[in-house]
């Protein structure tokens, strides 16, 4: 008789258990703040709606499936969201949250590790590229590592078979061999000639020194730092959590999937995936150096000079650029199969811009550019809506 009472408490203590654990989770589901799918400061709200429909109208207009924007203002997020599809197919919705490969913004991530590891002296601007990889061929006229990230190395970029190579699993180092021993297009110093090969030559030396793989080097010394955790590898082997599909245009302009590629091998060049708040985060960095220092965010915003009175308009990944009132800005620009991104940075104004889409877009470039000067005219008090944009 006392074993069939213990039975039954034993069982209604097991019940209550279960409805009390029941109830909390009930009650801390109810309780738990869901991030808003879009963000919108009602402070901008003319500014930012008039351009959303611009930004709409464009995607439209160029039958483009996806794309996320974010735009901050004195370090505060005061627009992001998601327009349009991650995946057609499955018709999943763009968010703030959706990777797109970003193409050579990437390059600004490997300029400011290269800055990094000068600062630390672990690198040398006026060394020899041979003095950290020994197997370069030697050459009449020296690269020093100053022409790497300044792209004024004399090497050739990729001709339509590299830059299209559909190979797996290469490693930066192996990717080197493409163009290693070929001859240098003019003594360096030179001139400027944008390629890709010398930012993977800058990935493979960084990959060297520090004795790790180039995609951890960056993620000890930026990512996590600045906390870009939403900025990786784009490893087609990998699971990789809200990263987009990736699309492209056929022979009659019309969208179509992308054909698979790894871009591991050109990490250092274009080979990340980020978010727009990830990239806004970047740029906010760039303004205000809450984690890199003074002398280092001087080397990467100052114009390179390539000779005596004649300074560049580009490098270190970036776009050095001027309003109409002369005061400078500075932009980053990455095109890739499946992919674009702009982000666009005014230190007077300290706003930041991001925008970044699932397709290629060099046949119509991004209004981007507009976009963040509409809301420069806001700031200063000169915003005038475009009656013309339609929705």
């Amino acid at each position: 008789m006392l074993n069939t009472i213990q039975m039954i408490m034993d069982k209604k203590l097991f019940i209550w258990s279960v409805l009390l654990v029941f109830s909390l989770t009930v009650m801390w589901g109810c309780n738990e703040k869901k991030e808003p799918e879009r963000i919108i400061d009602k402070k901008y709200k003319e500014v930012i709606l008039g351009n959303r429909r611009a930004a709409m109208f464009h995607m439209a207009r160029s039958y483009m499936p996806g794309s996320s924007l974010a735009v901050s203002v004195k370090g505060k997020l005061v627009w992001s969201e998601g327009f349009g599809f991650a995946s057609q197919d499955f018709e999943v919705p763009a968010s703030r949250h959706t990777k797109y490969r970003i193409g050579g913004i990437s390059q600004v991530l490997t300029s400011l590790v290269y800055y990094q590891m000068i600062e630390d002296g672990k690198l040398d601007s006026l060394a020899e590229v041979g003095t950290y990889l020994s197997d370069m061929p030697v050459r009449e006229f020296p690269v020093l590592m100053k022409h790497l990230v300044h792209q004024t190395s004399g090497i050739r970029t990729p001709n339509s078979v590299e830059n299209n190579q559909t190979g797996y699993s290469l490693t930066i180092r192996k990717g080197l061999e493409e163009f290693m021993n070929d001859s240098l297009l003019f003594p360096p110093g030179e001139f400027q000639y944008q390629t890709i090969y010398a930012t993977n030559l800058l990935g493979a030396i960084i990959e060297q020194v520090e004795g790790d793989h180039f995609h951890k080097v960056v993620a000890n010394r930026l990512l996590d730092t600045l906390g870009m955790e939403n900025t990786v590898p784009d490893n087609p082997f990998a699971v990789i959590k809200d990263r987009t599909e990736f699309y492209d245009r056929d022979f009659i302009a019309q969208t179509i999937r992308a054909t698979s590629r790894d871009f591991r091998y050109r990490l250092p060049a274009d080979g990340y995936l980020s978010t727009a708040e990830d990239l806004v985060k970047l740029g906010n960095e760039l303004i205000y150096g809450n984690v890199l220092s003074r002398d280092l965010l001087k080397n990467m915003l100052t114009r390179p000079v390539i000779k005596p009175g004649v300074a560049s308009m580009t490098g270190n990944g970036l776009i050095y650029l001027q309003t109409d009132d002369g005061k400078p800005f500075f932009a980053a620009r990455g095109n890739v199969t499946g992919g674009g991104a702009m982000l666009i940075i005014y230190p007077e104004e300290e706003l930041v811009l991001a925008w970044m889409v699932n397709l290629d877009d060099q046949l119509d470039e991004l209004p981007g550019m507009k976009i963040a000067s509409d809301f420069r005219d806001f700031i200063n008090g000169k915003y005038k809506p475009d009656t013309e944009v339609k929705p």
